[in-house]
Order: C-alpha cells, then sequence, then structure tokens
C-alpha cells in the first residue's frame, strides 16, 4: 500500500532536542534528528514526548493551537523577574497538538505534544495545514445533545461531566445542550417528541445503563414514528437510527459501554465520541401479542435474574449492594419455571456461541452476516422425549432449510437472551463471550433444572476462563427470534395453598412439593427493568442504532512513526 503524500516536514523543537517532524493526511509523526544537540537559547517550555519516533494518527488528534504567547497572558499583573541575558527573554514561537493516547486496558486519555518553531509563519502554516487535516474528517460531532441523570448509580454524573468530560469537549470545539433530567423517562419523553433532532450530530447520556436505556427507546421511537412504522406489529422491520449515542459511563455497573468500548471511564468514552468512531448494534424488540414492550440491548432474562431484580426493585434503599444481597437470597431459593421456548436458529450467520471468536472492532462476523427475512417461517414441533429432539435436530439440519423454528419445553432455573457479552469489571467474559454486537442475532442460553451445586458452577463460569456452556443443564442456541410461554398451575384452594407452602416468587409445585418448581410465574427482566407479561415473543434488528465507539482493540491502529492509521 502506498503512503499518502507528505504535507509538510519541517526540524522543529522539542524539549531540549531537535526533532524531524512530518504531516500526512494519515498520520502526524515526529523522529528525533540530532540526540546530541543541546537545548535552544531561552527554550524552557513545557514538557511533551520523551526522545525517539512517535506518532499520532489524524483521526485521533483532538486540536492545534498557537501556545507561545500562553505564558504572557497567564502571568498579566504579576511580577516578573527581570531576566540577565536578552536571550533568556525570548520565547520562540510554538504550536500545541492534542490527542488521544491509548493506555492499558483499553484506556485513553487526552494528550499533548508542543513544538517549537524558528519563525510565526512556519509555526502558522502547521497550525492551519492541521486544521485543515481535521476539517476533513466529516464523522466528528460539531455539536452534541448531552442528557445527564444525576440520580443514577452513586449520584456523581453532574460532577463526572463537568469535571472531566465538559473541558474536553471544549478542547476540541464541540458545542453542547445539556439537558439535566428531573424524573424517570425525562430523556426518553424529551426525545420522542420535544427535541430538534436535525440541529445535532449525536446525542450523549451520562449515566447507567437504564439512562441509555431511555435514549434507546425515545431515539427508535421517534425514528419510527417519523417513518410511519407500527411499533406493536412484531413483524415490521424497524429503520434504523441516523443519529450517534454517546455513553458516558456514570451508573452501577455500565455494561453497554464495557462491552463496547472496553472500559468504564468517562474520559476515555468522551475521546470515542470527538474522534468520531461510529459502532452499529443490534436492538431487540420484545412484544406480547401485538402490544410492544420494550427494546433489549444486552440482557433480557427469565427465572433467576427476573427473580433477582424483582427482589432488588423492593431494596433500592441499600444502593447497588441490593444486588449482591437479592442475587444471594435468589439462588437460594432455586426455583425453576416449567415453559415453552420456540426459536429461530440462525442458520445463515458467521460464528457460534461456543467458538473463541470474541466481537471486537471491525468484526468480520458483524460485518459478513446475512439477515433472514421473517416471511414464510414454519415451526417445526419437537417432541420431549431427547431421543425424538435429536433426531428432529438431525432432519432440520440435513435439510438445510433457513426457516425451521425450533421448540423445546421443560424446566428451566433461567432463560437469559443477550445481544452482546454483557461484560462487566465483575464478569470480565459476560454471559456469553463470544456473542457478537452487530451480526444480527441474539444468544439464547436455557439453564435446566439442575441442583444448587450445578448452578452455582454455572455461576462461577462467568467470572473464569472455563467455558461457561460446558454442563449438561446448559444449552446455547444463536437465534433471530424466539418466543416464551410459561406453564400456569392453579392452587383448588387456600387449604391447598397453606398445604403445598407459597414460594419467594411464585407458588410451589403442589404435586411435587421437593421439586422447587414455582407453580406460578417469573418476571422478565429487559436491561434492569422488569415486564408486565410472562408470554414474550422477541426479534433481533441488526445494526438499528449506532454508537460513538469503534468496538473493542485487539491491535494498536497505529503500527509505526510512518506507518499508515488502520482504523
Amino acid at each position: 500500500m502506498e503512503k499518502p503524500p507528505r504535507l509538510l516536514l519541517s526540524r522543529l523543537w522539542l524539549q531540549n532536542r531537535v526533532y524531524d517532524v512530518t504531516l500526512n493526511s494519515v498520520v502526524f509523526a515526529w523522529k528525533e534528528a540530532e540526540p546530541n544537540k543541546k537545548r535552544a537559547p531561552g527554550s524552557n517550555w513545557n514538557t511533551g514526548k520523551a526522545a525517539g519516533s512517535h506518532g499520532v494518527p489524524v483521526c485521533e488528534i483532538l486540536a492545534v493551537q498557537e501556545t507561545a504567547e500562553d505564558s504572557h497572558k497567564k502571568n498579566v499583573g504579576k511580577w516578573h523577574r527581570v531576566p540577565k541575558r536578552p536571550e533568556e527573554s525570548y520565547q520562540p514561537p510554538a504550536f500545541t497538538v492534542f490527542y488521544a493516547e491509548r493506555t492499558r486496558q483499553h484506556r485513553w486519555r487526552c494528550s499533548s505534544v508542543t513544538f517549537h518553531c524558528p519563525d510565526w509563519g512556519l509555526c502558522q502554516q502547521w497550525v492551519h495545514t492541521i486544521e485543515e487535516q481535521l476539517s476533513l474528517l466529516t464523522s466528528r460531532p460539531k455539536r452534541l445533545l448531552v442528557y445527564i441523570n444525576p440520580f443514577g448509580g452513586k449520584q456523581q454524573g453532574k460532577r463526572i461531566y463537568e469535571q472531566k468530560v465538559a473541558p474536553i469537549f471544549s478542547r476540541a470545539s464541540i458545542s453542547t445542550d445539556v439537558i439535566v433530567t428531573e424524573r424517570a423517562n425525562h430523556a426518553r419523553d424529551h426525545l420522542s417528541t420535544d427535541a430538534d433532532l436535525k440541529n445535532y450530530d449525536g446525542v450523549v447520556c451520562v449515566g447507567g445503563d437504564g439512562m441509555f436505556s431511555e435514549i434507546v427507546h425515545g431515539l427508535i421511537s421517534r425514528t419510527q414514528s417519523d417513518s410511519g412504522v407500527d411499533q406493536n406489529c412484531p413483524e415490521e422491520t424497524l429503520v434504523p437510527c441516523d443519529i450517534r449515542i454517546g455513553i458516558i459511563p456514570a451508573g452501577s455497573t455500565d455494561c453497554i459501554c464495557y462491552a463496547t468500548v472496553g472500559a468504564n471511564d468517562p474520559v476515555t468514552s468522551a475521546l470515542h465520541i470527538i474522534v468520531g468512531d461510529s459502532q452499529p448494534i443490534d436492538i431487540c424488540s420484545v412484544h406480547h401479542n401485538n402490544t410492544f414492550l420494550r427494546y433489549s440491548v444486552s440482557l433480557l432474562g427469565y427465572g433467576f435474574y427476573g427473580d433477582l431484580l424483582t427482589d432488588s426493585e423492593k431494596k433500592r434503599w441499600m444502593g447497588p449492594t441490593r444486588y449482591d444481597f437479592s442475587g444471594v437470597k435468589t439462588f437460594l431459593s432455586h426455583h425453576c419455571y416449567e415453559g415453552t421456548v420456540s426459536f429461530l436458529p440462525a442458520t445463515d450467520s458467521v460464528g457460534s456461541p461456543r467458538d473463541k471468536f470474541k466481537c471486537r472492532s471491525g468484526c468480520h462476523f458483524c460485518q459478513h452476516s446475512g439477515h433472514l427475512p421473517f416471511e414464510n417461517q414454519q415451526i417445526c414441533e419437537e417432541e420431549e422425549e431427547e431421543e425424538e429432539e435429536e433426531e428432529e435436530e438431525d432432519s432440520v439440519s440435513e435439510s438445510g432449510r433457513k426457516d425451521v423454528w425450533r421448540v423445546i419445553r421443560g424446566k428451566f432455573l433461567a432463560i437469559n437472551a443477550v445481544s452482546m457479552s454483557c461484560a462487566c469489571p465483575r464478569s470480565p467474559k459476560g454471559l456469553s463471550p463470544a456473542a457478537h454486537l452487530s451480526d444480527g442475532t441474539t444468544d439464547l442460553i436455557l439453564i435446566h433444572k439442575c441442583s444448587r451445586l450445578d448452578f452455582l458452577r454455572h455461576l462461577l463460569r462467568h467470572t473464569n476462563k472455563n467455558d461457561q456452556f460446558d454442563h449438561p443443564f446448559v444449552e446455547v442456541h444463536r437465534v433471530r427470534r424466539f418466543r416464551f410461554t410459561a406453564k400456569h398451575q392453579e392452587v383448588d384452594s387456600e387449604l391447598d395453598l397453606r398445604e403445598t407452602g407459597k414460594g419467594l416468587f411464585g407458588q410451589i409445585c403442589r404435586d411435587h412439593p421437593a421439586c422447587g418448581c414455582a407453580a406460578g410465574h417469573s418476571t422478565w427482566s429487559c436491561d434492569g427493568e422488569t415486564l408486565p407479561h410472562t408470554a414474550i415473543q422477541a426479534s433481533v434488528h441488526r445494526q438499528l442504532i449506532k454508537l460513538f465507539a469503534r468496538g473493542i482493540e485487539d491491535q494498536p491502529v497505529f503500527e509505526d512513526s510512518t506507518g499508515v492509521c488502520s482504523a
């Protein structure tokens, strides 16, 4: 691959050394030219990079400015030391380049380097040329609509934005309109009806996963309304949202930010927004009959996670620790629920939930996975016996049909559908490590009835590197759509109820009191919100929204000091 033509090449001073500084349309680089050259007279300027060869992709330069007169402006009205020699008062013209620098654990930080020039003409030429290259980066936002949740997480959203994010936006010349939400669904309602989205290049939410869910619901609802799409129809093809969403993490877990950026760091997320990254992600729509319920971005869970959320909502006064308490309580209750799961396998997708290929920046699987139309789909019933289920699976795979539904009946401790890995600091691999952000599928994880010890072994797999699905009571399928219907058992009388007892989240099975099966039903947890219905239908909509992110990076995008930006 040919290197882009050089725009500028100059010999400039950095600290007390001379560097050859080059600029082309892809990279801004500097390399030490005279290692033994002493400091120029009066060159007691701020420090920058250490000696050697360095480079920054132009796409990750935040801003550039002249800096020679800064010291004089800051010291107006103050006493000054009289220089002993005339050359001590000399400040050569200089310019500073601000850029995003990678650190450990996928974190970015705002760094800078200052070069001193022999004359003002050359200094201004460098500043104007770099600004011209930045103006050609059309993917960068210029005006943002920011929503701040002051109540989420540890109630630090406003402080995080004002102290860590706003100064970086200002440095990059990004204008913002800030709205501090005053109630639940404030951001969703404003985006759905009042916000003039044509005036903005993106929407930023400062908060946790719940705040992000509000933004997603508001934007998708607004887009479908403007396009005349009926959200209550499960068969509708939704229109993708044009405007991108940025996430400044300020919640309890910040799962979505962690899974798309690789770190829950406000500065890192702000820098991804500034450089104009774009990462499409899938959205799962949830319906009950012909009624729209919610959109799911990360986790749609029934059984264990639904019970956990239901119990934790009663203990909000405990703060984030309520999840630990409710988790232990739900685990000890050990309720399983009987029902029927039917799903449409993603037979034409690339990859599977059990492979070792994780979703990363520029993911091949997300770019090449096909999309299966919903029309003319047939349901293939499976029998409860294991032998008949295996025969049915073989017939489907041998026929190669892509429109055949599978049906599984049984007793489940948990039913989870994850559209991304759901990784977080507590679970670095997530619920499904190989789940992809934008391949048009969700990983359906079925946890069949098992002992408490076995279930504990499965839960512990979320925190280590072992295969999470390597248990006989766990099965996982990559699907495009699925349905669930719970089996309800009625209690004849109050006497029967007293005799059989009552569980934590449902009535204990009166026919088999020792089996731990709940006669009632659990609750669906949809990205931290409970759903009012048990029987649902979920459909995955590929790349419905876009984030200011690029996915988690495995390799640096910059090869060498004169290389090419691979982003």
